[in-house]
């Protein structure tokens, strides 16, 4: 096996922190408090609402996950706290305008649907503002805080819940789910008046009021099904009761951003240009998004996007409304970047950073984010405006101290033909060089997503709980993710199993070489398309002394007539499953490889997962049974294609650690779970 150079990045966490005492375990890994994406400060910049997700038990030794909003004050003088305590939770916390008002998301009452609270910033009690006859799903204030937009799926007739009442409730293949409509209420007095209604389009995403309290763009979808690509910006005149689409991009534009003046509106847009197929609905493709701003004087839109080489996320005007600002995959980092309108310049903001952005103070001197680093979990940090200075404002786990965690490193090797690939390296707790260690390779789902240099306790297969064991971790990024350019983003296209299949093998050569993973203890799992590649992986080598396929892709002629999401394949495999593309199909399909596996392969698998339907796991595990190999299949009821329930990600973390170790390092899995 030839020697391959490995170059170390820069960036390298310390092997330990503070007054470790013990290994992560996976009782500490569910028992980790989620904090959300989303952080709402203050008009005046001084107090920050941010949602915290938990396990809790509801009775009968059952867990659910609730979501409760938390207050901070943004010079952290004094400790956040939670300040809604819902039996079912709340979400989407957020302030007026003028500061006066909190609001929320929340279900309270039996059989209650979801409505927009509201309650003063100064305490009290809150109420409820919206009385729609079917859950909120989006909500904005209006800038003079009289008025607050909101989102609801137009309500079944009382035929169709009758029908549904006495299961007679057949759900033809594809059929249209209700609309999704605008509606604004008057905060003083409750009163609601629909803006939008009929079957044209149905709203998603988040909204956006103009600053003349007169206008709400949103993005909107053809239709509502998941593999149809049309969707376009729209601005509803709340007065009026009348809509403008202002996009013609045959593919999804979406995020829609009113500027600071109103003038101007930030959105994102994916090009396609592609014919659609014969039912009318585009044709997948692979690519960046781009930064389009629409001109509301002159109906004019342009392509801003100009040096922008990252995928940008969601966009924020600055507060002078001459650039636009967002979190973005940079490398092996989630970074913040500008972009000044007039002239497309593009800067990278931060550095060696993993955020997420949140909202900024009126002033725009302050934002809120969530940060977190290979030593420390993620929590709200309160930054200045030039994102140089961070100041922490919760530690909502602070159990987090206790645990001994092994060093992460930003790694590069070379693939097979010479390309640099990158990934994250987590090492063993107390790293001896001198050692070799047993390595779990991990792939990402996708194909177009990423790792980042972030805290890994968590996650698919627990990250530190398996470093704290004794073993290395390796994540790489093949060619296909994202966070390294277009170019890199589309190198998989027409090759799923080829480049990116190499370049994850020529990263584990590069490990060995350097003396960290040893050779005779490999193991690969992964999830989505991380399951394809597992699944795909086996039938190519034999390195691998254990596998686990997590809601894999193993068939993909099958794969494609039964997903929800078939536009994605059509971008990946030439097209819709034809005569023509069926070569392609069938050779980059694990199925077609079967004869050659040997590694012993744990599957596990949503019974209701309809992105991977359940068939793609019973044809891999019919063919490794039927040819005498060691395999097992698990299916978890009600859950998707992401796992939802306690016991069901406690089972999938233990399943998948024993079944590893059974299999590299010869140990038996406690008593209690043979």
């Amino acid at each position: 096996m030839r020697t391959l150079a490995l170059c170390l990045a820069a960036v390298l966490a310390p092997l330990v922190v503070g007054a470790q005492t013990r290994p992560v375990t996976v009782d500490d890994v569910l028992a980790l408090r989620v904090v959300g994406n989303a952080p709402a400060i203050s008009p005046d910049g001084r107090a920050v609402l941010f949602t915290v997700r938990q396990w809790v038990d509801s009775g009968g030794g059952k867990k659910d996950a609730r979501t409760s909003i938390w207050r901070a004050p943004a010079d952290a003088s004094t400790p956040a706290r939670q300040i809604t305590f819902g039996e079912r939770g709340e979400t989407q916390p957020d302030w007026s305008p003028d500061g006066r008002f909190m609001s929320f998301v929340a279900s309270r009452g039996r059989d209650a649907k979801a409505q927009v609270w509201v309650l003063r910033a100064d305490g009290g009690e809150a109420r409820p503002l919206t009385s729609a006859d079917e859950n909120v799903q989006a909500y904005a204030w209006s800038p003079d805080s009289r008025r607050l937009a909101y989102t609801v799926a137009d309500a079944a007739t009382a035929d169709d819940k009758s029908a549904v009442e006495r299961r007679d409730d057949e759900r033809p293949f594809e059929r249209p789910a209700p609309n999704v409509h605008l509606w604004v209420v008057e905060v003083a007095t409750g009163a609601t008046s629909r803006v939008t209604s009929g079957e044209a389009f149905t709203i998603q995403g988040a909204l956006s009021w103009s600053s003349d309290n007169a206008r709400v763009a949103f993005a909107a979808g053809a239709s509502a099904l998941l593999r149809d690509g049309r969707r376009d910006i729209y601005v509803a005149d709340v007065v009026a009761k009348t809509t403008e689409k202002i996009s013609t991009n045959f593919g999804p534009d979406v995020n829609p951003r009113f500027s600071p003046d109103g003038r101007l509106i930030a959105y994102l847009a994916t090009p396609n240009t592609a014919p659609a197929i014969a039912d009318g609905t585009p044709k997948g493709t692979v690519g960046q998004q781009h930064v389009m701003v629409y001109d509301t004087t002159s109906k004019a839109t342009r392509d801003a996007t100009g040096q922008l080489v990252v995928d940008p996320g969601e966009p924020r005007w600055s507060a002078d409304g001459t650039r636009i600002l967002f979190a973005a995959g940079t490398r092996a980092w989630n970074e913040i970047w500008s972009l000044e309108i007039a002239t497309g310049r593009a800067t990278q903001v931060t550095k060696g950073r993993t955020l997420q952005l949140g909202s900024f103070s009126t002033d725009g001197t302050k934002a809120a984010v969530v940060l977190d680093t290979p030593t420390a979990p993620p929590d709200v940090h309160v930054a200045d405006a030039s994102f140089t200075t961070f100041t922490k404002v919760s530690d909502v786990n602070p159990q987090a101290a206790q645990f001994a965690l092994g060093a992460s490193e930003v790694i590069t090797w070379k693939s097979r033909d010479g390309l640099e690939v990158e990934g994250i390296l987590l090492k063993p707790v107390g790293y001896d060089a001198a050692k070799r260690y047993p390595l779990l390779v991990v792939a990402h789902g996708g194909p177009a997503g990423a790792y980042v240099d972030n805290y890994r306790v968590g996650g698919l297969e627990g990250g530190q709980l398996w470093a704290g064991q004794g073993w290395a971790v390796f994540y790489p990024n093949p060619r296909g993710s994202t966070n390294y350019g277009e170019k890199f983003l589309r190198a998989n296209v027409a090759d799923w199993g080829g480049g990116d299949f190499k370049d994850i093998d020529a990263g584990v050569d590069a490990l060995i070489a350097r003396g960290i993973a040893d050779k005779d203890k490999l193991a690969h799992v992964g999830w989505s398309y991380g399951g394809y590649m597992t699944a795909w992986t086996i039938t190519q080598t034999k390195r691998y002394k254990a596998a686990m396929v997590g809601a894999g892709l193993t068939n993909m002629w099958s794969m494609y007539g039964t997903n929800d999401i078939p536009s994605t394949l059509q971008g990946y495999f030439g097209g819709i499953a034809s005569k023509e593309t069926l070569p392609l199909y069938v050779n980059r399909s694990a199925m077609t490889h079967i004869d050659n596996v040997t590694t012993p392969t744990l599957i596990l698998h949503g019974a209701s997962d309809e992105r991977v339907p359940v068939g793609q796991a019973q044809e891999l595990f019919r063919g490794l049974k039927d040819r005498g190999k060691t395999t097992e299949l698990v299916f978890y009821p009600r859950e998707g294609h992401g796992f939802t329930e306690y016991y069901h990600l406690q089972d999938r973390l233990n399943r998948i650690h024993d079944w590893v170790t059974r299999f590299v390092s010869g140990d038996a899995p406690p008593a209690s779970r043979q």
